[in-house]
């Protein structure tokens, strides 16, 4: 089983410049209404798909509201990713930090309004 996860959005573009610029995702295909990414070792897949186009069934119409998601992206050097995005002015919504569970994460927003956590697993502090 594989698992793409689709978002309804205008802002193709955008979302594009965002993933493309800031943390080096591929575009497996796309056209004027579809975006397939894919993160940078081919290990995962999201989509983006324009609202209310017309080859698309109705049920597939509504565009997401930019609330109430988020994703978790795995990464084996989390300050490193941290100064990164940082230099490139991206705007930090939870800044660099340790959880008590192991967690050594920051997070970012994507033009959608989709809130990205960033983060290295570690195991946790007796």
């Amino acid at each position: 089983m594989k698992l793409n996860a689709g978002i309804l959005t205008e802002k193709l573009a955008e979302t594009k410049a965002f993933y493309t610029g800031n943390l080096g995702f591929g575009v497996t295909f796309e056209n004027e209404f579809y975006l397939l990414m894919h993160t940078p070792n081919h290990q995962a897949e999201l989509s983006f798909l324009l609202p209310n186009h017309p080859t698309q069934q109705p049920f597939f119409h509504p565009p997401f509201k930019g609330q109430g998601m988020y994703l978790t992206i795995e990464v084996e050097d989390v300050d490193a990713m941290y100064n990164d995005l940082k230099q490139k002015g991206v705007d930090i919504k939870v800044e660099l930090r340790d959880e008590p569970w192991g967690d050594r994460h920051f997070a970012i927003e994507d033009p959608n309004g989709i809130g990205i956590d960033i983060v290295t697993y570690s195991a946790p502090q007796e």
